[in-house]
Formats: structure tokens, sequence, C-alpha cells
């Protein structure tokens, strides 16, 4: 089966949500089976000192899984879609600490970036989610 931009995202989406490491491996497997690459990575902290660790970790986790290939277009997709992803949440987060997931997913040359987080401010927390897009070559 072809999958398309909506497929992609909707399953970074699903891996950014997902809530145990069990469950993040069951979708991995299942998104395998169809062809869809998928890594999910932790984050927390305080978002806007974190962003230049949350989108190395991106990249790196991407780079290890075979989500990407080890390519500057690659790197750099990832690194932008991270950074837009972080940017859609930025605005609630800015100054205060968070604790989520990135979602990254990739079928063929549609890679996309979902960031999932609670954003805490004492016993008070706002859920926010972020996502972007990106084309890039089918390098295998």
């Amino acid at each position: 089966m072809k999958w398309d931009s909506i497929d992609v995202a909707r399953a970074s989406v699903e891996i950014a949500m997902s809530s145990s490491r069990n469950v993040e491996d069951k979708l991995v497997e299942a998104f395998k089976s169809k062809g869809i690459k998928t890594v999910a990575v932790d984050i927390g902290g305080n978002l806007i000192a974190s962003i230049p660790k949350i989108i190395e970790r991106a990249i790196v986790s991407s780079r290890r899984t075979g989500v990407i290939k080890e390519s500057h277009v690659h790197d750099g997709a990832v690194a932008g879609a991270a950074r837009e992803a972080i940017m859609q949440v930025a605005a609630k987060a800015s100054g205060l600490n968070v604790g989520g997931k990135i979602g990254i997913a990739r079928y063929k040359e549609h890679l996309s970036v979902c960031i999932f987080m609670s954003i805490g401010l004492l016993h008070l927390n706002e859920v926010v989610i972020g996502l972007a897009h990106r084309s890039i070559p089918d390098i295998e």
C-alpha cells in the first residue's frame, strides 16, 4: 500500500502520544510492517533552554534507528521539522517545564515530526501538540 503525508503525520502523532515504552515498541513494529519507519524520543525540562538538545536528540535517534540516512539533507529536514513543531508549542511553554515525547515518522519522501507534551505549572498542567512535515529524497 502507498502512504501519503497525512498517513505519515498520523504515525508521528500516534508514536509521540504512546503512553509507555511497551506501547511505543508495539507501534514501531506495527508501522514497520506497513513500511513506515518511526521513532520516539522522550524530552523534558525547560523548553526554551532545551531546544538545541531536543533537536539533536531527534536527529541522533532518527539516524540510529534508520528512519533517516546519515545525510546533510535528511539531518536538516529532521532539524527543521523538529524546530517548527517546537515553535508551534513554544508560546505556551515559554519559561516553564515540560515533559513529553517527540514522534518521528517517515515513508519514502514523507517525513513528519510531532511533539506532544505536558506543560507543568504547580498542579495545573496544559497539554500541547505541534506537528511539522518535510519532503526529503528517498535515499535507500
